[in-house]
């Protein structure tokens, strides 16, 4: 079938639920993907960060194949020869003693939230069912109930309450709104250190450090979603390193599986994981074999090729040409490391009509909302596939 009938089958039979570009993916290798006829593409989103190791890696596709002809899935009714090994290694990474794993990055921040709540009632002294969590506007957490109940982005809400209480919600960037929300029953801020979904907003700087203080201050915890700025996508191994702070709960996912398969994890010390007893969280899948074995081996090639350092000298490189582009209608380039965007004044044409640009020069990104377009290719990218990149981009957005 070509592309166009295998969209006509996706749209017939599939949920609407996405509006993806009209290209049909067959094929990929580190940072090239190929159509159904054969066409080849430069993928700069990394499917929102979780292929920062490139398309099928081959390191981590003979991990999950060995693993794959062993022993997939137990269930956590067992245990087996990989989580050991997984919690140990994402442990020493984090510095934190205690990991959850999970699947998806949704499941990790619901699980994260509950860790929250159980702390405040256990160790904080909160009254039951009194546990408030301050979040920021135009977060992005998932797509659960719960989430999407503390989203202020009305396409995420709308149709799908009643939602969960709980939450407070301020304006991200501005610490002072995060103090002034705290109240006594306040058990934990919920933040990302850079906005993906919202169009890459870096906050100001000192702001992730003044959230530190105001839960140092308060018998707070301080949860920071990393699920797409992790892992070195920011130039850092973890976006809050900038500010050298630590935080309380880490949320993980996205790149933690390779590029392979979906993995996810809560990283906290024991005051907070270790409150969970038996039968109080869990997920059949969660932590199981061929997901722990190809995290391993992602970590290690993380670690060992120093990608966090590629990530920041390659993202250099690549928003300094992006500030070259001669467009009026360009109002902003924006980001940190290997996550950045370009915001566009509302015009003519919009983010997405620019992505249908970019495709057609063989550039395959995403628009986040109607003015802005982000580029996040895998870390192992090269300074000539930059390049390489930045003349078409150019030729797209200069049209």
């Amino acid at each position: 079938m070509d592309s166009s009938q295998l969209i006509e089958l996706s749209d017939l039979y599939g949920a609407h639920n996405y509006k993806p570009l009209p290209i049909v993916i067959s094929r990929a290798e580190r940072i090239w993907m190929w159509n159904v006829e054969g066409e080849k593409y430069m993928d700069m989103l990394s499917a929102y960060s979780a292929v920062s190791l490139g398309h099928c890696h081959p390191e981590i596709v003979k991990a999950l194949c060995d693993q794959a002809s062993k022993l997939c899935i137990t269930s956590r009714a067992f245990h087996s020869d990989q989580l050991g090994l997984f919690s140990r290694d994402l442990c020493r990474l984090t510095g934190k003693s205690k990991i959850l794993p999970m699947n998806t990055g949704a499941e990790a921040v619901e699980t994260a939230l509950k860790a929250a709540r159980k702390w405040a009632y256990v160790k904080k002294g909160v009254a039951p069912d009194k546990a408030r969590i301050i979040c920021c506007k135009n977060n992005f957490h998932g797509r659960t109930t719960t989430i999407v109940g503390f989203s202020t982005d009305e396409l995420y809400r709308k149709y799908f309450g009643p939602f969960t209480p709980g939450f407070d919600i301020v304006e991200f960037g501005d610490a002072k709104a995060a103090a002034e929300a705290v109240t006594p029953d306040t058990c934990a801020i919920l933040a990302e250190p850079i906005q993906g979904e919202a169009g890459v907003l870096v906050p100001p700087d000192g702001y992730l450090k003044a959230l530190r203080k105001i839960c140092d201050e308060n018998n707070i915890l301080l949860m920071l979603d990393e699920i797409q700025t992790g892992f070195g996508r920011c130039g850092k191994l973890f976006a809050h390193q900038y500010e050298d702070i630590d935080c309380d709960v880490l949320i993980l996912g996205k790149a933690l599986g390779g590029g392979i398969y979906p993995v996810s994890a809560v990283a906290a010390d024991d005051e907070v994981l270790g409150l969970f007893t038996p039968g109080e969280h869990g997920s059949t899948f969660g932590g199981n074999p061929l997901a722990c074995a190809c995290a391993r081996e992602a970590l290690k090639i993380m670690v060992r090729d120093d990608l966090a350092q590629r990530s920041h000298d390659l993202g250099e490189r690549l928003m300094n040409g992006l500030r070259k582009i001669n467009n009026p209608q360009i109002k902003e380039v924006r980001g940190k490391g290997l996550l950045t965007a370009v915001e566009f004044e509302k015009g003519d044409l919009s983010a997405r009509d620019y992505c249908k640009r970019l495709m057609e020069n063989g550039i395959l990104a995403k628009e986040t909302h109607d003015t802005t377009v982000r580029f996040a290719p895998p870390l192992i990218i090269t300074e000539d596939e930059i390049d390489w990149a930045l003349e078409r981009i150019t030729k797209a957005f200069e049209a």
